[in-house]
């Protein structure tokens, strides 16, 4: 389900790149809260993710599921997804289909104070406009891995 659509043509509308780049921030934070139930309203009821060891999850509810299945690992770390480098590619449909790749670090903070970082990983989005709202509808992660650019190239 890789969603590369070749290089950015078209410089996108600072408002729309602020725009997404707010719908990031309430769905980073919604996660780094662990807040499964919230995490999953920012995706369509039929949005799909394939994570980078080839699982699909799709709709909401598998979503959750699988969430919460994880919870226990997160029980003493502060967890922060950051995101960067984002290329932003408006669709035929205007500002209501938006494509977008970008980088993420993943950083967990014990107790202590000690911060570790987990894997980077590039992302496609595909982010839809339902009743006035960005939701992500797709989202495929690739482990970034030494000498294969994978999805770091495209957009």
């Amino acid at each position: 389900m890789v969603q590369a659509v070749g290089m950015v043509r078209q410089q996108v509308s600072g408002d729309l790149y602020a725009e997404v780049q707010s719908v990031y921030a309430w769905q980073m934070r919604r996660v780094d809260a662990l807040d499964v139930e919230g995490f999953a309203a920012t995706f369509t009821d039929d949005g799909v993710v394939v994570h980078a060891d080839g699982h699909r999850q799709a709709g909401r509810e598998e979503m959750v599921a699988g969430m919460r299945a994880r919870l226990p690992r997160y029980k003493d770390v502060a967890v922060r997804h950051w995101f960067g480098h984002l290329l932003i590619e408006a669709g035929g449909a205007g500002e209501d289909t938006v494509r977008v790749s970008y980088y993420t670090l993943v950083t967990q903070v014990d107790g202590e104070g000690k911060v570790s970082f987990q894997p980077t990983f590039t992302v496609e989005d595909v982010l839809v406009r339902v009743d006035g709202r960005l939701l992500t509808r797709s989202r495929v992660i690739h482990r970034d891995v030494p000498g294969r650019p994978g999805a770091a190239a495209v957009l």
